[in-house]
């Protein structure tokens, strides 16, 4: 098959976008409670699926490396098609858990897989150096996808809160044609053999024996852990702040918007103001917007919820460019793997206990709690992240 760069991230960007259309997303929280989940029950039912793609997140990003992107990122459409076709047709915590896991999995085939494709792409065009501005675009598309599909997805909730989940796999088929029709670039490196003991050497050499893989690797898990932590207390601080159900979608919506637009524009903020005063800029308004949030929960709060979104849209492109400046294309794949796979041990281990804090003592208290968590973990990351200088 032809390779062709523009083809690869056309495709790409579908592929994104099947996955962040998410017409779920705006009452996911609505749709377990129909189903008498608890908020304790839906952090562990978030827990099972970070658990499933951490199973699978390193050795799917060495199995990339091995057979090729394409093929992972085709394994990981198909099964993301299959976790959203059994939602439609599960009703109770057990048939969720199964399609929180089948859905884990496939994330986990194209997690990592996609940003290696991205990036070896740009480098056999010999535009490497503006990986950050696509990966900017590309998480600025998901981001649009799921600004405009919660606005469907709202709709669709006014008429049965499962309709959205009928919606979602038809969404997510897409991913299917998109995949198939990706193509490897001609790079001059070799591939890995597969060998799984070397995957243990890649893990010590990322989060161990290389100071400035093992601080880049650490800074941006956490970093991404309170990003995705956010976007599941979000909805109950809708609900906390007396906001209308019908108004779900449209805030769901603005802050999507707000997330790709920042994310757009990542690579011209990092280029004006440097690395480390980027860095150290968001990681301040991801930290502390939890203990500003926690301080009242009132409608007036999700103007702190907007500076947390706008600081996710910058971090997260410009923390994948730091990865991939610094990783060898021949092992790309897997050490964004790993990356992802830090940040669902993270929430994985810490979800369930901002979902117990909720339901005993309240959403203020669990937004503190976090806020202080994060603080310390995120702030100490970062000063070895910059002493190490592991953004060049």
């Amino acid at each position: 098959m032809h390779y062709n760069l523009r083809s690869n991230i056309i495709n790409l960007y579908i592929i994104k976008i099947s996955k962040w259309f998410m017409l779920i997303m705006p009452i996911v929280v609505l749709f377990y409670n129909a189903h008498g989940l608890s908020m304790h029950e839906v952090f562990i039912l978030q827990a099972i699926y970070s658990v499933s793609i951490v199973a699978w997140e390193i050795p799917s990003g060495y199995v990339a490396d091995v057979i090729g992107r394409r093929k992972s990122m085709i394994i990981g459409a198909v099964l993301g098609f299959l976790g959203y076709f059994f939602y439609s047709f599960s009703y109770g915590f057990l048939g969720f858990m199964v399609a929180e896991i089948v859905l884990g999995i496939g994330q986990s085939m194209i997690s990592g897989a996609d940003s290696a494709l991205l990036y070896d792409s740009l480098i056999h065009a010999k535009k490497e150096e503006e990986y950050n501005r696509y990966e900017g675009l590309t998480t600025s598309i998901g981001n649009f996808a799921e600004a405009f599909g919660g606005i469907a997805g709202g709709l669709l909730a006014v008429l049965s809160v499962r309709y959205p989940y009928y919606a979602q796999a038809f969404v997510a088929f897409w991913a299917i044609p998109a995949s198939f029709l990706l193509v490897e670039p001609p790079l001059k490196t070799e591939r890995p053999k597969l060998n799984w003991t070397d995957i243990f050497g890649i893990i010590k050499e990322t989060l161990h024996s290389n100071p400035k893989q093992k601080w880049n690797t650490l800074f941006s898990s956490f970093t991404g852990a309170s990003t995705l932590t956010m976007a599941w207390i979000a909805q109950p601080y809708f609900k906390g702040a007396n906001l209308s159900v019908e108004w779900y979608g449209i805030v769901w919506t603005i802050l999507n918007l707000v997330v790709g637009i920042s994310s757009a524009y990542a690579f011209r903020v990092e280029k004006r103001f440097g690395p480390i005063a980027t860095v150290t800029g968001f990681t301040v308004l991801l930290s502390l917007s939890y203990i500003f949030l926690g301080m009242k929960v009132w409608l007036p709060g999700l103007s702190f919820l907007l500076l947390f979104y706008i600081a996710r849209g910058i971090a997260t492109p410009t923390l994948k460019d730091y990865v991939n400046r610094i990783t060898e294309s021949s092992v790309r794949a897997t050490v964004l793997s790993i990356r992802n796979f830090t940040i669902r041990i993270i929430f994985a281990v810490m979800g369930p206990i901002y979902g117990w804090c909720i339901d005993l003592y309240g959403l203020q208290s669990a937004l503190f709690l976090a806020g202080i968590l994060y603080s310390i973990f995120n702030f100490t990351t970062l000063y070895y992240f910059i002493k190490y200088r592991t953004f060049e």
